[in-house]
């Protein structure tokens, strides 16, 4: 593994992760800004913005765009999340130049025609419209609502149908002068590439771009609580959760082994439990989602209306074993190899390695070894494990229930239930 780094004159940096084992080259460039970095008024900017991004530059016109990636095989897309929206593309090593070229013309120069904006939007209520008929998509904006109540990393990705509908050009430029700075920008590429003749291109491309006017994001204070809503659907949904814990917290990868030891496979506690001994659902698995300054930590179930008390007893009961009792070494040694797993076959893809280098820069301002991640895995102990599910529990859970979920004990009940 062969990493290099350059800074260009405006402060933006750009990292390489060669691999010279492999024909194809991952590039994009990861922008510190997502939802969370929008105010109410504009909620769902970044995520239009990332859309409007291949509808046309002072260089190239939309079909330009999709025609030039696509006569060499390659793939452009782009992403937005809480805390960061991405432009990327993936070439054969040849194509670099042509890639980079591409995703910095659509950073730097798009133009956002009226005519464009206004089917974009158009794409994108209707991209919202589809989230709202998927209830299994939907729940989990409830539940952060629910956990981040009346705050930027509360509100949903996609933004709502009223401002999505009447979004001007002037808030996505607006938008882009004030968080899309050097400061906040990575430019980063894996892949049979040349660090040199790559860093040349991009510094003539970014090289003039300079240090945001943003602040910082407004910090996410968790609330917990309660949201269901009786639909008529066949299956109940169900999000439940607690406090998680950030990126930079000692307890990030034990509860990253506590989600996979409850939730993280078919010989997880709960798959083993709630399914396979219970019948009790067909899909239920864990999740923790970490940010700069917090995060979440919760289980997804679908279930049907007759099984959903009892669904949500075991969980309970399971959630306060772990906490009470440690787990038998195999199940973390399991869990352990899992994790480490994962983060040793991402090695192996381009695109996984250049955002790997990316986000590690944006989080930690370097890059941290694998033989060092694989270590604090390594590290994590059953006692470890037990402590931060006990550390969960001293949170005010958060519940987001959809569908026939009129049997589901209310909130006080579950909160009792955890508690006793």
């Amino acid at each position: 593994m062969t990493v290099e780094q350059a800074t260009f004159p405006g402060g933006m940096r750009f990292v390489t992760d060669r691999m010279d084992s492999v024909e194809s080259v991952s590039l994009g460039v990861w922008v510190n800004a997502g939802a969370r970095n929008e105010t109410a008024e504009i909620n769902g900017v970044s995520h239009l913005l990332e859309h409007m991004a291949f509808k046309g530059t002072a260089r190239r016109s939309a079909l330009d765009i999709a025609v030039e990636i696509e006569n060499v095989g390659g793939h452009l897309n782009a992403y937005t999340s809480r805390e960061s929206t991405v432009y990327y593309a993936t070439v054969l090593k040849e194509d670099a130049a042509l890639a980079l070229d591409i995703v910095s013309d659509i950073l730097m120069n798009s133009t956002f025609a009226d005519d464009e904006l206004a089917r974009e939007r158009a794409v994108v209520l209707q991209e919202i419209g589809q989230a709202n008929d998927t209830p299994d998509d939907i729940i989990f904006d409830t539940f952060q609502e629910t956990a981040y109540p009346d705050q930027p990393l509360g509100r949903a990705i996609l933004g709502t149908t009223d401002i999505v509908s009447q979004m001007p050009r002037e808030t996505l430029k607006g938008y882009i002068d004030t968080q899309y700075g050097s400061d906040r920008m990575i430019l980063s590429a894996a892949g049979n590439l040349d660090h040199d003749a790559l860093a040349g291109l991009a510094e003539k491309a970014f090289g003039s771009v300079t240090a945001s006017q943003a602040a910082e994001p407004q910090a996410g204070v968790y609330s917990g609580g309660d949201n269901r809503e009786v639909r008529d659907l066949e299956q109940a949904h169900l999000v439940m959760g607690f406090e998680g814990v950030g990126y930079d917290d000692d307890d990030y990868y034990p509860l990253a082994v506590l989600s996979t030891a409850l939730g993280g496979g078919m010989s997880s506690r709960l798959f083993q439990e709630v399914r396979e001994k219970r019948g009790l659902v067909y899909s239920i698995y864990t999740f923790s989602s970490a940010y700069q300054d917090g995060g979440l930590f919760g289980l997804y179930a679908g279930t049907g209306e007759e099984e959903v008390a009892e669904l949500v007893s075991v969980v309970c009961d399971e959630l306060k074993r772990v906490a009470a009792d440690r787990m038998d070494g195999e199940e973390i040694a399991r869990s352990r190899a899992q994790i480490k797993a994962g983060v040793l076959m991402s090695l192996e893809s381009t695109s996984s390695r250049a955002e790997r280098v990316a986000r590690h820069l944006q989080i930690y301002n370097r890059i941290i070894p694998v033989d060092e991640i694989a270590r604090r895995i390594d590290s994590v102990t059953a006692e470890d494990v037990r402590r931060v599910a006990e550390r969960l529990l001293t949170s005010p859970p958060t519940l987001a229930a959809l569908g026939p979920v009129g049997g589901l004990p209310d909130y006080e009940t579950v909160k009792a239930r955890l508690n006793s």
